[in-house]
């Protein structure tokens, strides 16, 4: 046995811990965890401006992979740290949990709540700089190779204009970051955006020296800018924007909603500028008011009948968009992704500032307040509707709808995790995905043509489709309120379709089917898109099945220039054999998959609302400015 004693304990001293185990403070070191960095930078400079020091942010991408993050903030102290001996420049670069974010009355308000940001950029870093605008002098200092200190602070200029901020630049180790060091445009430039909503009047200029792209983000709207922008692409029913804006023992909470005619919810909720995806007491108090106050307003003004059944939460969501927005000087995070706020005071502060505020709005408003109520009341009849609809889905056991013609052929396995859903395009594709199956852990469901659009419809509607209520019936989890992901009979459910326009629609609508009424699907990871080759390449007895342009072209070069090939190009699943379907696409140990999963709910819903949705123009514009990109679209 190999000796274990007290010769065997680390103690890790600095930042030598964040070198050693990265995924601890930035959660992995790939692409995420690369922009972590930037987000740790630029919450600080963000902290700035909720104490009300800074108006502009500056972020530039360098073609080298270096960041430089510039703010007209106050600047980082450059006196003595009493504490650590080091000036307190020196102090929030290497020392892990310091910040003016604890109590010591830098910050009434506080995003990067953590205190390691500074520190931790540092340590995962080739060379950090950084130049301090303060009390009328420029200061500079410089960490290099993980956080050791290259050059002290010293003062190297004066601020012949009284100028103050601080501008860090850092360059990511490449020995951290093995897997990428490219910093991604788009989603750099979504966060600022969103940033700005989310501080009005704050300004955020974003440039990209490697494509010379610069844009600039500033809304003195604030949220309501926000949701008109959400709203954008929707027919609003009410033209004002519902704005709210209150104070109360310390906890600021910003809200604006208008409802449009659509039949989808699109509530988002923040807490320090942080995306409470999971919600919280915010949330939960906002929402405890809205239904409420609701329901009081259309009984006193006689719009819901005594005898008629309150609206409840369901009912008065529907079109809604809403922004949610709480600052908090102490936020305490739940939930796995630290994305739920979970102080129990909010939700009454919540609760009641929204509360005052809706109530003003309808009384000041009657015809708005008509609008949103008969839109209200027809969620409500639309639901009882769809209750009786949906008690046809509902699936009293497996062998009911195994056997029928065109619907499920389930799988003798009775383990969710082990058994795989395929739902196949038509009902030759069908015939052949059912023939070349592994039957004891794969089930084959064929729809026939293209299910109802469901982001034009309400769920009354949607449970009158038959092939929707099949597909309901197999996964076994119910739909709307009766959601329960434990009933869930497979944990990989697979959209097979053909390698062509109507493929690529026909998965188009079931994407939106899942987001839409299946998102935990989605968010758990069980959704995935199945990758049918799309060329076969013929030579001699040898058969290669590749799956787009780029595979046939590297496939063909590595050929011998004196080998005769011929390639046909595969027509749709439903012209492949069985055999060929198993070896090429469903084959677990062979085939390649795709996982459907959401990084940005916001930019999701933007674009199931602007391709699938009623508005036309948003459509039209979208296939203009992408359609030089369109390959293989068949004639």
């Amino acid at each position: 046995m190999k000796k274990y004693d007290e010769t065997n304990i680390q103690v890790l001293e600095g930042l030598e811990a964040v070198r050693k185990r990265p995924g601890m403070y930035i959660g992995s070191t790939g692409s995420s965890g690369l922009h972590h960095l930037l987000w740790e930078i630029v919450d600080n400079a963000i902290d700035e401006a909720l104490a009300g020091y800074c108006d502009d942010i500056e972020i530039i991408i360098g073609k080298d992979n270096t960041i430089t993050v510039k703010d007209d903030g106050r600047g980082i102290p450059v006196g003595k740290h009493e504490k650590t001996g080091l000036s307190a420049v020196e102090t929030v670069f290497t020392i892990l949990h310091a910040g003016g974010k604890f109590g010591g009355g830098g910050y009434k308000v506080s995003g990067g709540l953590h205190g390691v940001g500074a520190s931790v950029v540092n340590a995962l870093s080739e060379f950090v700089e950084i130049t301090v605008y303060y009390e009328g002098k420029v200061y500079f200092m410089r960490f290099e190779n993980g956080g050791k200190t290259k050059q002290k602070l010293e003062v190297v200029d004066k601020c012949p204009t009284q100028r103050t901020g601080t501008t860090v630049k850092f360059k990511p180790d490449k020995a951290v970051f093995d897997e990428t060091l490219d910093f991604d445009y788009e989603k750099i430039r979504t966060r600022c955006k969103e940033l700005a909503y989310l501080n009005k009047g704050l300004k955020i200029v974003v440039i990209d020296e490697r494509s010379d792209k610069k844009e600039e983000f500033c809304y003195d709207g604030g949220i309501a800018a926000y949701v008109e922008m959400l709203n954008e692409n929707k027919k609003p029913i009410h033209e004002k924007i519902i704005y709210f804006e209150g104070e109360e023992k310390n906890v600021i909470l910003e809200i604006a909603l208008q409802y449009n005619s659509s039949y989808t919810t699109n509530l988002y909720s923040f807490a320090n500028n942080i995306n409470t995806h999971e919600g919280g007491m915010h949330e939960e108090g906002v929402k405890r008011a809205l239904t409420r106050v609701i329901n009081n307003y259309a009984r006193n003004n006689n719009l819901l009948k005594e005898k008629e059944e309150s609206l409840i939460g369901e009912d008065v969501k529907e079109g809604l968009t809403m922004i949610i927005s709480c600052k908090h000087p102490d936020p305490q995070f739940e939930g796995q992704t630290k994305t739920k706020l979970g102080n129990p005071e909010v939700r009454k502060i919540a609760d009641r500032l929204f509360s005052e505020g809706l109530e003003r709005f309808l009384l000041e408003n009657p015809s708005d307040a008509k609008a949103i109520i008969e839109k209200c009341l027809s969620a409500a009849k639309a639901r009882i509707a769809a209750k009786k609809a949906r008690e046809l889905t509902r699936r009293k056991n497996v062998l009911e709808v195994s056997n029928l013609p065109g619907k499920l052929t389930d799988c003798s396995s009775r383990d969710p995790l082990r058994s795989e859903l395929f739902i196949v395009e038509g009902d030759s594709a069908g015939g052949s995905a059912i023939g070349g199956r592994d039957s004891q852990i794969q089930a084959i469901l064929p729809l026939r043509g293209k299910i109802l659009n469901v982001e034009k419809a309400r769920l009354d509607k949607i449970l009158g489709n038959e092939e929707i209520r099949s597909l309901i019936t197999a996964l076994g989890v119910g739909i709307g309120d009766e959601f329960e992901y434990c009933k869930l009979r497979y944990h990989k459910i697979i959209i097979m379709t053909d390698a062509d326009v109507d493929g690529a629609h026909i998965k188009n609508l079931l994407l939106t089917l899942f987001y839409r009424f299946f998102r935990p699907l989605i968010e758990k990871g069980n959704l995935y898109i199945a990758q049918p080759p799309l060329y076969n390449i013929r030579h001699g007895k040898k058969t290669k099945y590749v799956l787009n342009e780029e595979e046939k072209e590297a496939y063909i070069e590595s050929l011998d220039e004196n080998t005769k090939y011929d390639v046909s190009r595969n027509k749709g699943l439903g012209e492949m054999d069985a055999h060929e379907l198993w070896e090429t696409t469903m084959d677990p140990s062979k085939r390649k998959l795709v996982r459907v999963t959401i990084e940005d709910a916001i930019k999701a819903d933007l674009a199931f609302e602007r391709l699938m949705g009623d508005e036309v123009e948003p459509r039209r514009e979208f296939i203009e400015k992408n359609a030089t990109y369109a390959q293989n679209i068949d004639v």
